[in-house]
């Protein structure tokens, strides 16, 4: 899944996609590295990032998903967590949500997708990214996620999504301590054997950053992160940096006897 922020402030990437044509050739460039999704987002969720309305944050992704959608043969997500937005993409060409609260926090978000019959990915987060970092606790930080994911999951089929419409995201980053971030990366098997797509989303994060020391390119280490989790079964890999990844998935499986390269039928 590659990682195209329309925002002024995100943490990686901010300002750099602002303009709908720039954005759109990244996106292109990604899908031609053999990126498997694009994934479209116009609000940072950075710790501390400051909200958008809706209306500010559809008219910044809009313009982009509608050109996508003429020209990609692969999926296109949004990642919001607002319905109004959602629903704008929905009909100009995405096929998936990515919500960083669960399709917890928009009342309408469940009902769109059961509708819509779009994938949803289902994300763990603890407060919002105004306050998920001030002092995250877990008594078991792996078992309470797991019961979060499951949870949201019975939820969204009681809400009429299909059970194969599902991905569920442990959150990496949101709500977290570098501590817990490395023990989520470690248990990915076991959120693979809760029998749904699993995403991880660690690229280029703050607990890779401080592991590899802040005047490092995040790139490698980032990488490092992408293999293990990749080895332990993950689904879905959202990432920054497609080539590269892409470049590695394929070279670490052809050392393991795979052959299959990501982007042609694989999980990426």
């Amino acid at each position: 899944m590659g990682i195209l922020n329309v925002t002024p402030d995100s943490f990686s990437d901010g300002g750099r996609h602002l303009e709908p044509g720039v954005a759109v050739e990244a996106a292109l460039r990604m899908a031609a590295d053999g990126a498997d999704i694009i994934d479209v987002g116009g609000e940072s969720t950075r710790p501390y990032s400051v909200p958008v309305d809706a209306r500010e944050e559809t008219a910044r992704v809009l313009p982009v998903i509608e050109r996508l959608a003429d020209q990609l043969s692969i999926p296109i997500s949004i990642d919001t967590s607002k319905a109004a937005v959602a629903r704008a993409a929905i009909d100009a060409g995405a096929e998936i949500i990515n919500d960083v609260t669960g399709l917890t926090v928009d009342g309408e978000m469940p009902p769109l997708a059961a509708r819509t019959g779009v994938g949803v990915c289902v994300m763990h987060m603890r407060g919002t990214p105004q306050t998920m970092q001030d002092e995250p606790r877990y008594d078991d930080v792996v078992a309470e996620i797991e019961t979060y994911l499951v949870g949201r999951r019975n939820a969204c089929l009681e809400a009429g999504i299909r059970r194969d419409r599902i991905c569920l995201d442990p959150g990496i980053g949101f709500g977290k301590t570098h501590s817990h971030n490395w023990t989520l990366a470690a248990a990915t098997s076991r959120f693979v054997s809760l029998g749904s797509p699993i995403l991880i989303g660690h690229s280029r994060k703050g607990f890779i950053r401080k592991a590899v020391g802040k005047d490092h390119d995040p790139l490698a280490a980032t990488i490092g992160v992408t293999l293990a989790v990749a080895a332990s079964g993950a689904h879905v890999i959202r990432v920054h940096d497609v080539r590269e990844t892409v470049d590695a998935l394929t070279t670490f499986r052809r050392a393991q006897g795979q052959f299959t390269t990501p982007g042609q039928g694989s999980p990426s």
